[in-house]
C-alpha cells in the first residue's frame, strides 16, 4: 500500500507488463515513488548548464569555422576554459552557451564590422567534451560518450558498442535530474526492439545503467516480473 502521505505525488500504475499476467504491485519503500509510465521529461534550462538541444557549445568543443571564398579565414578552433573563440578579422568572440547557427551570425556581424561585404559563415562541431552521457553497465565499452544532435537511447548503447553478451536487456536504467530532483527511468529494450514504444531520447548529463544491479534497488517490485515491459517506469528518488 502507498503511503497516505506520498499520495499526492505519485501516480497509480494499473498495468505496467504484459504477457498473460497482470503487473507487480507497486510499493513506496520511503527511498523511490513511482510517479508515471508516461515518457521521461526532458531536463529543463537550468538543470544542466550547457543547454538543450539543438548542441550548445561549451568549453574545450572544436569548431570548425568555415568564411566562404576565404579559406584563408577558415579554420578548426578550440574553445577555451572561458567559452571564448579566436577568428581572424572577427577577434576573440564568446561562443558559449550559444548554438553554432548563432555563433556564426555573431561571426559575420563582426567580419562585416571589419569591411567584409556580405560575408557568408558556417560553423560545424568536430568535437564535443561539454555535452557528455554516461553509459555504464553490461555494455561492451562502458564510458563518457558525446551527445550529438538527437541521441537516443538505442543509439547511447550503440556508442557504447552494445550489451555485453551477459546484460540483462529488460534492465535498462537511466538516470537524470528534472527540475532539480533525481529521476530514474526503467526501460526494456525488448520492448522497443518489438515497437511497443519509442526509442527514448537522451541528454546530456544522464547517466545510462544497462543490468539488473541499479534496477534491482530502484525498481525492486518490478524486476521480479519476468514479463515484457509495455511501457517506461518513472520513478523520483527521495534524497
Amino acid at each position: 500500500m502507498l503511503r497516505k502521505n506520498t499520495t499526492s505525488h505519485l501516480l497509480l500504475l494499473p498495468i505496467l507488463a504484459v504477457s498473460g499476467c497482470s503487473g507487480p504491485k507497486l510499493i513506496d519503500t520511503g527511498e523511490v515513488a513511482i510517479v508515471s509510465t508516461d515518457a521521461f521529461a526532458p531536463p529543463t534550462d537550468a538543470d544542466f548548464a550547457a543547454g538543450l538541444r539543438p548542441h550548445l557549445i561549451g568549453p574545450g568543443d572544436s569548431l570548425i569555422v568555415e568564411v566562404f571564398g576565404l579559406p584563408e579565414l577558415s579554420r578548426e578552433v578550440r574553445v577555451d576554459a572561458s567559452g571564448d573563440i579566436a577568428v581572424p578579422l572577427a577577434g576573440t568572440i564568446h561562443a558559449n552557451g550559444k548554438s553554432p547557427a548563432e555563433l556564426a551570425l555573431l561571426v559575420e556581424e563582426r567580419l562585416r564590422s571589419n569591411y567584409l561585404r556580405e560575408p557568408r559563415v558556417t560553423i560545424g562541431v568536430s568535437e564535443t567534451v561539454s555535452q557528455v552521457l554516461t553509459v555504464d553497465g553490461a555494455v561492451d565499452q562502458p564510458g563518457v560518450y558525446p551527445v550529438l544532435g538527437n541521441m537516443t537511447l538505442m543509439r547511447a548503447i550503440a556508442r557504447a558498442s552494445g550489451t555485453a553478451d551477459f546484460a540483462e536487456t529488460s534492465h535498462v536504467v537511466v538516470f537524470r535530474t528534472v527540475e532539480g530532483q533525481q529521476m530514474a527511468a526503467l526501460y526494456d529494450l525488448r520492448a522497443i526492439r518489438l515497437g511497443a514504444y519509442k526509442d527514448p531520447p537522451v541528454y546530456t548529463n544522464d547517466v545510462v545503467v544497462v543490468g539488473e544491479s541499479a534496477a534491482r534497488r530502484i525498481f525492486p517490485q518490478v524486476i521480479q516480473a519476468s514479463s515484457l515491459l509495455m511501457a517506461p517506469l518513472v520513478a523520483l528518488i527521495r534524497n
